[in-house]
């Protein structure tokens, strides 16, 4: 899901002393919040040698030193692979990121760009972008540990030249090999639609807290040593099996509990409104379409896992790099390529562009191996996720925190819409 253009709640003013003697970054000129993002915080930093980007890493359940060490890592193997990134500065201790007085921090190269949201691209580049998507893709199957990938099928690597709508990269990199798996056309979608395991798309949610007061930062426990052998060296695997889809018996009771919520919000607001419209809808949807529960499924690898407008940057019409990779994991490949297009793609009145999404897919298809019943099953298991999900509502009446609001109403229009065409939406993805 995208993230909000609010600032997050920063927990406190970054060292900057520390840190820039730490990276011999020069002196502290002017240090600027930037204002996008739910997870972690960021500055924009400018020193008497140059631009900096400062990530506070913060959120407590991406904030570990051995997943950082591990965000890390990958960007710079993908940086060497062409893939636009902007992987952190190592500071004099060899390491890619600082604790400081119990919290992580990493210094990367300030990129100039912009954010675009699919409604500022062009077809083509709609195609280029679901390209770049299918790179990270190859790319993450090429430098991530083999045990993550023994377990990815249907993923299988070879080495190949990294072309595509994207471009050439600068080295060589694994295109998949074709999966014999039957092709959509021709057959019942219905019946071919799950086949890959869910992961959970909200993003990492804030310690419970009273309406406006901050989040309390989570300390960092001391990191260990970063290894100092090969880059390419395996490194522990990601977690293993996905859970189960949703369970809408579980979903029904979750709809009572919000909307008991919002009965007892006082004094009552729009929002409050259109939250129990929506709830009501949404449960009527469920009642409708309950049998229709994807299984349990298998085909997973490493993906970016929080690919969306804001974690990319453009300078001119082309991408300049691909940012945030705190979601980093061993998940459902497809599943990320139809969800970062529901983010992509979708318009305010909750509907998604089609024709926009089509050119995207088709790239993505053709960049990453990936086979239209691979996307048509994963089209299936995020329509699934975006009926019974309600993180937002969840936010705001359990946490008392609004910050994602803003996307609550195109948001929760999607999921109605999607349903109404689910058919259009499937063929968008594998035709």
């Amino acid at each position: 899901m995208p993230r909000s253009c609010v600032p997050p709640p920063t927990p406190c003013e970054p060292p900057l002393g520390a840190l820039l003697r730490q990276y011999a970054a020069g002196s502290a000129l002017t240090c600027e919040p930037v204002v996008q993002g739910l997870l972690n915080g960021g500055y924009r930093l400018c020193t008497t040698r140059g631009r900096y980007f400062l990530k506070h890493h913060f959120d407590p359940e991406t904030a570990a030193p051995d997943a950082i060490a591990r965000q890390h890592r990958a960007t710079q193997r993908l940086a060497d692979l062409g893939v636009p990134v902007a992987p952190p500065l190592t500071g004099r201790d060899g390491r890619t990121f600082a604790i400081v007085g119990g919290h992580a921090y990493a210094l990367h190269p300030w990129i100039d760009g912009c954010h675009r949201h699919g409604g500022q691209l062009t077809t083509a580049q709609c195609a280029r972008l679901g390209s770049l998507l299918g790179t990270v893709h190859a790319s993450l199957e090429h430098v991530m540990p083999t045990q993550a990938r023994a377990r990815t099928r249907g993923w299988t690597p070879v080495e190949s030249p990294g072309t595509g709508a994207y471009g050439t990269l600068g080295a060589r990199i694994p295109a998949p090999r074709p999966s014999t798996a039957p092709q959509a056309h021709g057959t019942d979608r219905r019946a071919s639609r799950a086949t890959a395991y869910r992961s959970d798309p909200r993003p990492s949610a804030p310690p419970p807290r009273a309406p406006g007061a901050p989040v309390p930062p989570a300390p960092i426990p001391p990191a260990a040593a970063s290894p100092a052998s090969s880059p390419y060296v395996c490194e522990p695997s990601a977690p293993g099996p996905r859970p189960l889809s949703a369970d809408p018996a579980d979903t029904f009771t979750l709809i009572d509990e919000l909307l008991g919520r919002v009965h007892r919000h006082r004094p009552a607001d729009s929002f409050d409104e259109l939250a129990r419209y929506r709830l009501l809808e949404r449960r009527a949807l469920l009642e409708r379409h309950a049998d229709r529960r994807p299984p349990r499924g298998a085909s997973v690898g490493w993906v970016h896992g929080d690919f969306h407008p804001f974690n990319l940057l453009y300078k001119g019409d082309a991408p300049a790099a691909i940012v945030d990779w705190d979601r980093l994991g061993v998940k459902p490949r497809a599943e990320e390529a139809v969800r970062a297009a529901a983010i992509f793609f979708v318009l305010p009145v909750g509907a998604l562009d089609l024709p926009k999404v089509r050119a995207y897919a088709r790239a993505y298809r053709r960049t990453a191996g990936a086979t239209p019943s691979q996307l048509a099953a994963a089209v299936h298991r995020v329509w699934w996720e975006r009926l019974n999900d309600f993180w937002m509502l969840r936010w705001h009446y359990e946490r008392g925190d609004t910050r994602a609001d803003p996307q609550f109403p195109a948001a929760s229009a999607l999921a109605v819409w999607w349903t109404g065409r689910y058919d259009a939406v499937c063929d968008a993805f594998t035709d």
